[in-house]
């Protein structure tokens, strides 16, 4: 287990190393940012920065201040923003959590790592809560369904009619253990990074992979017209795989691969601040699963409640 780790700390030595650099010219950039602040600040009247009265109704329908479990920050795609109940919106009306995100739907791991903007926008607010005198009790991080799912899915699967395996085990490598690896310890470097310098100290980062979808060809509200999705069948169809069951055990598999990059990405002794969450099984894949995935890629409100309950075990123990 030792010399396992130490090849995989060696193998995300570039991308832990670029992604620190990426961290660091991120947080000069906001130092300058703040500077422009606290000019602008000392230039108002003092008449402008009274705050008006909150409503004492308004402050008793809204609790007491200063009450939860805790304090979250959140970069992700769809699983943290989602139309109406995600990870994230869970986490504050079920288990009592303020989570401030940075998520967005459709964002892929390469998008949150390779953009500065992302970095950036994090940094930016990070220092608002510290400037309230907030700081996060952990990072949530979700990401990769968006990299490997649409229009880039087929490309995971060799043709039926090839007399190969149905994945394409070479292509699967590269795209999970090459390049989203790389992607995974880029952006949790940089996010780590980010958190050092402003506390001297990393954050926890909380990362998962997913459970095991069902390829039904069901999208958002069912996929149509513009809506989007599905996502993962007409891949299975483009290459000549029309039987279920086997397309449910290929996904398997794949998830397996994905998850299995991330709990090494995670359990690296590069990141002991770092998290992993399995979330397989947790969502029905058999006849009933239509109770927990609304589509291919997403679950429903109670599906997300049960993945939620995973997440909020896992803080709660940091």
């Amino acid at each position: 287990m030792a010399k396992k780790k130490a090849a995989l700390k060696l193998n995300l030595a570039p991308a832990v190393a670029a992604g620190r650099a990426q961290a660091g010219e991120i947080v000069a950039l906001r130092a300058k940012q703040r500077k422009k602040r606290e000019r602008a600040l000392a230039a108002l009247p003092k008449r402008m920065m009274i705050q008006g009265g909150i409503p004492p109704a308004t402050l008793r329908a809204l609790g007491p201040a200063g009450v939860s479990a805790g304090l979250l920050v959140a970069e992700g795609d769809s699983w943290f923003d989602y139309p109406l109940h995600d990870v994230l919106s869970l986490l504050e009306d079920e288990h009592g959590y303020d989570v401030e995100s940075v998520a967005h739907k459709g964002d892929r791991v390469e998008d949150m790592a390779y953009s500065k903007g992302q970095f950036e926008e994090f940094a930016r607010r990070l220092e608002k809560l510290l400037r309230q005198g907030r700081v996060p009790n952990a990072i949530l991080l979700s990401g990769g369904g968006n990299d490997i799912a649409g229009e880039e899915f087929a490309m995971l699967l060799n043709h039926a009619a090839s007399g190969l395996p149905s994945i394409n085990q070479d292509i699967v490598r590269g795209v999970i253990d090459v390049r989203l690896r790389n992607a995974f310890a880029f952006l949790i470097s940089g996010l780590t990074e980010i958190s050092r310098q402003f506390l001297n100290r990393p954050i926890p980062i909380v990362t998962h992979g997913y459970d095991y979808p069902v390829p039904d060809g069901r999208g958002f509200l069912g996929g149509f017209g513009p809506l989007p999705g599905p996502w993962l069948q007409p891949g299975f169809q483009r290459k000549g795989y029309l039987d279920p069951k086997a397309n449910l055990k290929m996904m398997h598999d794949l998830m397996d691969a994905f998850n299995t990059m991330v709990q090494q990405v995670s359990g690296s002794s590069t990141f002991p601040h770092v998290h992993y969450v399995d979330l397989r099984t947790t969502l029905a894949t058999g006849p009933t699963y239509k109770k927990d995935w609304a589509n291919e890629l997403h679950p429903t409100e109670s599906g997300f409640e049960k993945v939620t309950a995973k997440f909020a075990a896992a803080i709660a123990a940091l």
